[in-house]
């Protein structure tokens, strides 16, 4: 089943569930709130409310208000050999802020104060029951399903400390969506090729398949700290081929599309603009 948020106007959101061209709303504001509900999903996957054209459809953030977005750094092996490291022991953890987060179509605010804007196309794990100290068993049940998403980051922001945040939290540049497609459909370890264009070049290309730290054993390294809340999203890292990497380097500087797909997720098509435009 694929899943979806869209917005209605006058600052309302529905859950919706995608039926061929079709969207049929599910009787929740958004997929967050789908997730939070008793057998959400199962009242989802029978709901018939009112229908949309999947055309022209304003896809919110697939699920706009996440308690928390945990991501991982260094989680392929090309990326970690293109940044200089050495291949990681555990997970490298940061998190990101609801604001954050943008639509599959919304456009990426480039801030003012970075001149190393910067791509990196992302697996995004969200979660569907609640999970604390989760084992193996656990930890699969735990997850809903998997969108996409891009940390577009500061790279000059966040290299002027050791720690990342700083760089990973600019209001309105983090695109997720444009579905949750659910675990039944994927399985919880997916192996999906995944790719990152800007303006119709390949910048990045890669499987899901070769993730280090797969989505069941971050779910249960996460929640060994944290509770994990439905709705929560953890993004599971990105492959080779970012700008800050390239050399030269190669960064967004305004004016740029930049599209993000994940075989059978779906696809993020995102214009670079400067904030406040």
């Amino acid at each position: 089943m694929k899943l979806a948020t869209i917005r209605l106007g006058d600052h309302r959101t529905a859950a919706v569930r995608v039926e061929g061209d079709q969207l049929v709303e599910v009787g929740r504001p958004d997929v967050g709130a789908v997730l939070a509900a008793p057998d959400g999903l199962a009242a989802a996957a029978a709901a018939d409310g009112a229908r949309h054209p999947l055309a022209g459809a304003d896809l919110a953030p697939v699920v706009p208000r996440p308690s928390k977005v945990v991501c991982v750094g260094l989680n392929y092996q090309n990326h970690i050999k293109e940044m200089g490291r050495d291949l990681p022991e555990y997970p490298t953890l940061f998190c990101k802020f609801a604001d954050t987060l943008i639509g599959a179509a919304d456009d990426i605010r480039r801030p003012v104060e970075t001149e190393q804007f910067d791509w990196e196309a992302e697996l995004a794990v969200v979660i569907g029951r609640q999970a604390r100290r989760a084992d193996e068993e656990q930890a699969v049940a735990a997850i809903a399903g998997f969108t996409v998403l891009n940390d577009v980051t500061c790279r000059d922001w966040q290299f002027r400390t050791r720690e990342w945040l700083q760089g990973k939290n600019w209001d309105s540049t983090t695109p997720i969506g444009p579905y949750l497609v659910t675990a039944d459909e994927t399985g919880p370890r997916p192996a999906l090729d995944i790719r990152c264009e800007v303006d119709g070049r390949v910048m990045q290309s890669d499987n899901t398949g070769d993730l280090l730290f797969d989505p069941v054993h971050l779910v249960r390294y996460v929640s060994t700290m944290v509770r994990l809340n439905p709705g929560d999203v953890i993004a599971t890292g990105t492959p080779g081929g970012v700008g800050h990497a390239r050399k030269p380097p190669v960064f967004l500087k305004g004016g740029e599309l930049v599209v993000t797909e994940i075989e059978g997720l779906g696809r993020l098509e995102n214009r670079v603009v400067p904030e406040g435009a």
